[in-house]
């Protein structure tokens, strides 16, 4: 008698947008039940990054029960992908007493400053796998601490979104090791929180979610979602020695998959994706929103071909541009938290398009930079692997080839989180996953190439140079 396959309900909940799907045993989205829904995250000039968890929830409930339509009963198993180091307080019922603190919320900069006059930098990353840094939750939870001293007092427990919505639709509270290693309070070493810091933080453990790597459950399986990073790369096919995954979407990331103890270079972090997996790697935090912005602010055509057209055939006048690209407070490889974005060049003939360009391009470059300290640390890539929004850009993905100056394999599925969600789940389950096949190869141009280094070396001076006078300028 022939087994049937496992059917997997697969969520990923990403920073703009929600997408659910039905996965067969090999993987494969069940046709049509494919769902998503989008939403906004609310920016200050305090260099806030905020989203409402009401508006989250009602998303991920309505793309979940578009996809369940299709299903004949319940699914075998759940699992999910979600965006790592936000932050959400809850009180004792349950219920959201602040909105979530994205990774792009950068107003514990100041407390991650103490933080790093408090502690090693070094020795801290080398044990949790993250900079002390504001992304990452020990700085959130110090700046909640100091400017809203009474609605600290009030939460009773801190969890990741992910961690959150599977409690309200599941009614699960479990915590995975993977969602945990990128808030900046779990021993990578021990597997475990951190006592330390969670006493830097205040924090007691009652205060943080409990692990499980499964959830019991009468009908469906539930594993507790892992990071969206994880995911990705298991999603992608880039899973083995040799293979470095790309994923390009609102913020953009470059990770290898490594075995647990793998040498860690500072500036770059490592996350859990199962008890012998981990992930090296960096992530820049201006990609897509940086696109998304220049688009609207810079009134470009709301036409994705005219765009297209403007990124394959860009004027030598984005070339005079040098920019960093930190409209966003910037993350890997240098975590220049006190630099905002800059433009260097502009002229009378400067348009709208030469910004958008440079600006893409200058994205690009600290991906090649991230890139290259990986492969000092893991070994030379056989293999670059391309997932995310990315893909539906041709034009841009030609920008990314010729900026790290190497060829660029193309996933065929751009929802790779979604897909390495149920990957997940179905490995746990004891199911072979079949070896994704790149049909689709994106070569770079030599000369392109050596330009951008060139352009990239440019901007590396111009980081050098606003970060020295920043700190001349700041008083002792």
């Amino acid at each position: 008698m022939r087994r049937r396959q496992p059917l997997i309900l697969a969520i990923d909940l990403g920073t703009s947008s929600v997408r659910t799907a039905l996965f067969d045993g090999a993987a494969r989205p069940i046709v049509g039940s494919n769902a998503s829904r989008t939403y906004r995250v609310r920016y200050t000039p305090e260099h806030g990054a905020e989203l409402d968890p009401a508006t989250l929830l009602r998303a991920t409930r309505a793309a979940l029960r578009e996809s369940l339509r299709l299903a004949k009963g319940a699914p075998d198993a759940i699992s999910g992908s979600g965006f790592w180091h936000s932050l959400l307080g809850l009180d004792r019922a349950g219920k959201p007493l602040t909105p979530i603190y994205t990774w792009a919320d950068a107003r514990g900069t100041e407390d991650a400053a103490r933080l790093r006059a408090e502690f090693d930098e070094h020795e801290i990353q080398q044990r949790t796998g993250c900079m002390l840094r504001a992304s990452f939750w020990p700085a959130k939870l110090r700046w909640l601490g100091r400017t809203q001293p009474g609605l600290f007092r009030r939460v009773s427990r801190w969890v990741s979104p992910a961690e959150w919505i599977f409690e309200k639709i599941w009614e699960t509270s479990s915590c995975s090791h993977s969602m945990a290693s990128a808030t900046g309070l779990y021993h990578l070493a021990r597997r475990d929180w951190d006592d330390e810091l969670l006493e830097a933080c205040r924090l007691t453990r009652a205060q943080v979610g409990e692990f499980d790597d499964v959830v019991p459950s009468r009908g469906s399986k539930i594993f507790p979602a892992i990071g969206d990073g994880a995911a990705g790369n298991l999603g992608s096919g880039a899973t083995r020695a040799g293979l470095v995954a790309i994923n390009g979407g609102t913020s953009a990331a470059v990770r290898s998959v490594a075995p647990v103890g793998a040498r860690l270079p500072f500036g770059l972090f490592q996350f859990v994706i199962d008890p012998k997996r981990t992930l090296l790697g960096g992530a820049v935090s201006n990609a897509g929103n940086l696109r998304a912005w220049a688009r609207r602010e810079l009134r470009l055509p709301n036409d994705d071909r005219e765009i297209e057209r403007i990124l394959s055939t860009a004027s030598s006048r984005a070339d005079n541009l040098t920019i960093l690209p930190f409209w966003a407070t910037e993350r890997a490889p240098t975590w220049p938290e006190n630099l905002s974005g800059t433009i260097l060049g502009l002229s009378q003939t400067t348009t709208a398009a030469d910004i958008l360009t440079a600006a893409l391009k200058a994205v690009f470059y600290r991906l090649a930079d991230i890139l290259e300290m990986l492969e000092r640390s893991v070994g030379q890539a056989t293999k670059i692997i391309v997932s995310g929004g990315i893909l539906q850009s041709p034009a841009s993905l030609q920008l990314l080839a010729d900026s790290l100056g190497r060829d660029l394999e193309v996933c065929n599925d751009q929802e790779a989180s979604l897909r390495g969600a149920a990957i997940y789940a179905l490995e746990q389950l004891g199911q072979k996953i079949p070896p994704l096949r790149f049909e689709r190869r994106v070569r770079h141009n030599r000369a392109r190439s050596r330009h951008a280094a060139e352009q990239r070396a440019r901007q590396k001076a111009l980081e050098t140079l606003l970060s020295n006078w920043n700190q001349a300028d700041t008083p002792s």
